[in-house]
């Protein structure tokens, strides 16, 4: 077959007669041109119908961002950098979570030969994995941090209307956490 292409390509009148050849071996192989992709499905739900009041998620989806913007502003007045998420728990226990997170100027604390460095985004994480299953502020959980756990303050946690409000922020003092996650969780609960 190369010596065929060869002569293909050395006599480009010839290269339209290869094609039909591949084709019809192709056929003969049961191989198919590929299939052009059907659309993909919308990942999000659809808008509810006119007249049709918004899921709490749906509302949480359009409200996160703007906490996130919020908390974003706080760190900077307050000039420290990290990690920061938003996440709604519907209902009255955990079963899953819908969550957005934002770098603020920093993933991550570098190591050096002094420091580890720090994860700020598994520590915001970890954090508000602790609200997840206590349903409590972290490093408020009433019993010792389990495995995956820190036991850190800097993430608030809120009953809304029809489920919990948790933010978190990670990169600075727990003092200075805290006030980050209070201008996010503000923005949640003035919609959730």
């Amino acid at each position: 077959m190369s010596c065929v292409f060869r002569r293909a390509w050395q006599h480009p009148g010839h290269m339209k007669h290869v094609l039909k050849i591949v084709a019809a071996l192709a056929l003969c192989a049961g191989l198919s041109a590929p299939a052009q992709p059907a659309p993909a499905a919308p990942l999000s739900p659809a808008s509810p119908p006119a007249g049709t009041a918004k899921t709490p998620t749906q509302v949480f989806d359009e409200v996160a961002d703007v906490a996130l913007q919020a908390m974003t502003k706080r760190a900077e007045e307050l000039h420290i950098k990290g990690a920061a998420l938003v996440a709604y728990i519907e209902g009255d226990s955990t079963k899953a979570w819908s969550s957005k997170m934002v770098v603020v100027g920093a993933l991550k604390n570098a190591p050096s030969e002094k420091d580890r460095g720090a994860n700020l985004l598994a520590i915001a994480y970890a954090k508000a994995a602790e609200m997840a299953d206590t349903l409590k502020d972290s490093g408020h959980a009433g019993r010792p941090p389990m495995t995956g756990e820190l036991g850190w303050q800097g993430g608030l946690i809120k009953k809304g209307k029809s489920g919990y409000l948790l933010a978190a922020f990670s990169g600075g003092p727990s003092e200075s956490d805290l006030k980050v996650s209070q201008a996010g969780l503000d923005v949640l609960a003035g919609s959730l």
